[in-house]
């Protein structure tokens, strides 16, 4: 049976194991897809999908600027208008810990409710699958739902509504939540996790500060390459990587610069959710192995560091994917198809640091030090080498390499003792 090759999550494996875990599940097993409506006005088209299913108490899992801004009123109405009732938990933060998602799951219970709306970022998406998963199995506390189908009953439903454009959440079969007594991430996996619905609102999203709107869509932009550049990839997962990575080079830019524009954003959740489906089947690489070091030492925002480490990664796989290079090269606009594909290859990481530079991301991350770089090395191939299909693998002084060419520049007093010295 396949479920008895999946192995158990420990609880120190952190952020890996979303990854990881998520590709040993999905290349073997059916993955639900919501049903999605995508527009203007969709949060309030969920709403009233949801008041029509016969619930009686929905729980609105979101954070409090999402309630403060008035973002939730279009979905609120619809359920009012519909007969539904529901109850607002606005306490979501990023990387929801489990104290704060435990105080969840007596909210649900205290208020009667029957199933969950999701409305924000991954965390609360994230925060409202755990949710799911525990109401549905009282007798297991939140640690021992991490790994791979530990629940025994199905989760309650979910529906989702995305507030930025970036981790795909909507369609992925984990959750991630974080664990401060032992300052690591709980991650649960199971196929049953994937939202019934979700509403893809630009309307939502017009408010969006530009650096979020640029680390999110490169977030997004990470999971279609490195979802497309991997071992793992198929024609279904090509197909929508390479949707997403035209959609992001076409959008991204003009959602970071002019966040009311409602066409802009559409297309680049659209894009994020073709992201998401992909890497939930193909899996991602060194990019990300290297991102989750720097997030669990450093706390680095995720999408930040997968735009600094994305071209970087991609110069040292260039060898191994030059032709696949090259499609993304095309399908982003960067380049003709009757070009030399290793000038195609070369024109699509140019373009990603010229997208970077652009949307305002980094060359450098401020909190990298020097003394840290063997380590995070160490942990990023153990990651990578472990449950990734990546097409080229690197030797812990190549991997130390490309993580120091990320260091911020020395300040002009350290230029000058080093030059003394």
């Amino acid at each position: 049976m396949i479920l008895d090759l999946i192995p158990d999550t420990p609880r120190t494996t952190g952020l890996s194991a979303l990854m990881k875990g998520a590709g040993m599940v999905t290349r073997f097993l059916p993955v639900p897809r919501p049903t999605l409506l995508v527009g203007p006005g969709s949060s309030g088209r969920l709403g009233q999908a949801v008041a029509g299913f016969g619930h009686e108490k929905l729980m609105i899992v979101t954070d409090a600027m999402i309630v403060k801004l008035g973002l939730l009123k279009t979905l609120t109405d619809a359920l009012e208008a519909g007969g539904a009732g529901y109850a607002v938990f606005d306490e979501i933060t990023p990387d929801a810990p489990i104290p704060l998602v435990e105080r969840g799951i007596d909210f649900y219970r205290t208020h009667g409710c029957d199933a969950i709306v999701a409305v924000g970022g991954g965390s609360s998406m994230d925060a409202a699958k755990a949710i799911a998963v525990s109401i549905a199995n009282p007798g297991k506390p939140l640690r021992k739902l991490a790994g791979y189908f530990k629940g025994l009953r199905n989760p309650v439903p979910v529906y989702a509504v995305p507030t930025t454009a970036g981790t795909g959440s909507e369609v992925t079969v984990a959750a991630v939540v974080a664990d401060p007594e032992h300052e690591t991430k709980l991650v649960i996996v199971d196929t049953r996790i994937v939202p019934k619905m979700a509403a893809l609102d630009p309307e939502l999203m017009t408010g969006l500060p530009p650096h979020i709107t640029a680390a999110t869509g490169m977030d997004a932009l990470t999971h279609a390459v490195e979802s497309f550049v991997g071992n793992w990839a198929t024609g279904y997962t090509d197909g929508l990587g390479l949707s997403a990575v035209g959609l992001i080079f076409e959008n991204l830019r003009t959602a970071y610069g002019n966040g009311g524009d409602l066409e802009a954003r559409e297309k680049m959740a659209l894009a994020a959710t073709y992201a998401g489906m992909a890497f939930t089947r193909a899996n991602v690489g060194y990019v990300h192995a290297i991102a989750h070091q720097f997030g669990g030492k450093y706390h680095t925002p995720h999408g930040l560091a997968n735009a600094i480490m994305l071209p970087h990664v991609l110069e040292f796989s260039r060898p191994a994917i030059t032709g696949r290079l090259a499609r993304l090269a095309v399908r982003a606009g960067l380049g003709a198809e009757h070009e030399p594909e290793g000038t195609l290859a070369g024109k699509f990481i140019t373009g990603v640091i010229e997208l970077n530079r652009d949307l305002g991301i980094p060359a450098h991350l401020d909190a990298l030090r020097a003394a840290d770089i063997p380590a995070l090395a160490r942990a990023a191939r153990r990651e990578a080498e472990t449950g990734y299909p990546v097409p080229r693998y690197m030797t812990q002084a190549q991997c130390e390499d490309i993580i120091r060419r990320v260091l911020p520049p020395a300040a002009p007093s350290a230029r000058r003792r080093k030059a003394a010295a």
